[in-house]
């Protein structure tokens, strides 16, 4: 950007702190599919193996060596990831192993130097794409591999005193140039990317933050090059980020900055324990558990990024396809009160083990049931502000009581005389979380 000043053009300075994406389509879309794949699928137990069990690099190569996804079929994640009606996704193109997905021309650990020999990313990038999906690539700060990232307290060498004696002779200057120039390659390489996923800054004595990262020249250089992309708030640098990361918890409320204003933000989680695929890890969440993660991060205004696990070679395992099936089952007849929802209006609070979202365009909101009650379920707040409720699954009415008509055989206190009631069937609904689809006046 130009100006003139004095007769004289000069360049104008970019403040890319201030720079944001755009993220209309990401609070509208709401569910994503967030996948973890690399090397460490094949010792398939926890995606930390090199970190936890202190596993040097010599000790590693033994599974880049043998590294040969022959069932990939990135055609297939993509099915399952629209039919369980996920609209994004966000893929490890490189995770703290230092493994690269796509053909690097700066390293040589990468796919196209394993038996495997070709290109994992371009192909899956393709299919995400044809299925309607948009793309994302996370992709890590730390990096196990790499000749000139010093040992560190995250690092597996981190109580080996020979290794640590070398870092005088390693030069994380290096490593952040090297950072730089392979997302120049993601972000110019793959058409549009809409999400870029770091990770992670650990600041402090003994850890790495924006002065390791370089953080100030990474993200000038994601700007410059893809000025719309959202990016996530793992840099180290406060103000930078389009959107907040809490990790395998629901946040008990909407998330706010510093000075209480609402944030963008998404719950990243995982089917069980592990981000990786982990053979033997059996903590894993239930359907109607998953589901209610979803609609309670919408329900405070956040997305949800759900992450599958692919096995060493190329398939989603059997409980991840489950789970994927029996979301999608529910998302195929509730997607609408999902996507392009958010809180309910100010002055509605849910009833006990329910959840409300909201589409403020269709003006239209949505009880979600997670405990199915006896006969009845009492909402304050809603009378004289709607006109018609339904199951949404199969659109059949859902009768109700004005205030005062249900207060009755004891009920007694005022509280429920001000209450709409809606009629319930005494047995559930065939569907793993009932909704009632409530049309506002």
């Amino acid at each position: 950007m130009k100006k003139k000043v004095s007769g004289k053009t000069v360049k104008k300075s970019i403040d890319y702190k201030q720079m944001k994406g755009d993220s209309r389509w990401f609070v509208r879309d709401r569910f994503g599919m967030f996948i973890h794949w690399g090397l460490y699928a094949m010792a398939a137990r926890h995606e930390w193996v090199k970190k936890r069990e202190q596993i040097c690099d010599a000790d590693y190569e033994v599974y880049f060596k043998h590294f040969d996804p022959d069932l990939y079929d990135p055609r297939e994640w993509a099915r399952l990831a629209r039919k369980a009606g996920m609209k994004y996704f966000v893929v490890t193109a490189k995770h703290h192993e230092g493994f690269c997905l796509w053909n690097s021309k700066y390293t040589g650990y990468k796919s196209t130097k394993t038996p495997y020999g070709k290109d994992l990313l371009a192909p899956m990038v393709k299919a995400f794409r044809e299925e309607g999906l948009r793309v994302g690539f996370y992709y890590s700060l730390l990096d196990w591999h790499h000749p000139d990232f010093t040992v560190d307290s995250c690092h597996p060498m981190q109580h080996n005193q020979a290794e640590r004696a070398k870092n005088s002779k390693r030069d994380v200057r290096k490593y952040a140039a090297y950072m730089r120039n392979q997302v120049r390659e993601l972000l110019t390489g793959f058409g549009q990317i809409d999400l870029l996923w770091f990770d992670f800054s650990y600041p402090g004595e003994d850890g790495k933050g924006h002065l390791e990262w370089e953080s100030e020249k990474l993200i000038k250089l994601v700007r410059k090059l893809q000025p719309d992309i959202l990016v996530d708030n793992r840099l180290d640098l406060p103000g930078v980020g389009d959107f907040i990361t809490p990790e395998q918890w629901q946040p008990p409320a909407g998330m706010t900055d510093e000075k209480g204003k609402p944030v963008v933000w998404e719950a990243c989680q995982t089917f069980s324990g592990s981000w990786g695929y982990h053979r033997d890890e059996m903590t894993w969440k239930s359907v109607p558990q998953l589901l209610g993660m979803l609609i309670d991060g919408v329900s405070k205004d956040g997305n949800l990024l759900l992450n599958v696990g692919p096995t060493a070679r190329g398939e989603f395992d059997y409980r991840a396809r489950e789970r994927l099936e029996g979301i999608g089952e529910w998302m195929r007849r509730h997607s609408r009160s999902i996507y392009g929802c958010g809180p309910a209006p100010d002055g509605l609070e849910p009833p006990p083990d329910c959840r409300y979202t909201y589409n403020p365009a269709t003006r239209r909101l949505y009880l979600h049931v997670l405990a199915w009650p006896f006969g009845t379920i009492y909402c304050p707040g809603l009378e004289g502000r709607f006109e018609y409720a339904q199951f949404l699954h199969d659109g059949s009415e859902v009768r109700f009581s004005a205030p005062g008509e249900a207060a009755w055989a004891g009920l007694g206190s005022d509280k429920f005389k001000k209450m709409m009631a809606f009629n319930l069937p005494v047995v559930k609904p065939h569907t793993e979380v009932p909704v009632i689809e409530i049309f506002m006046k």
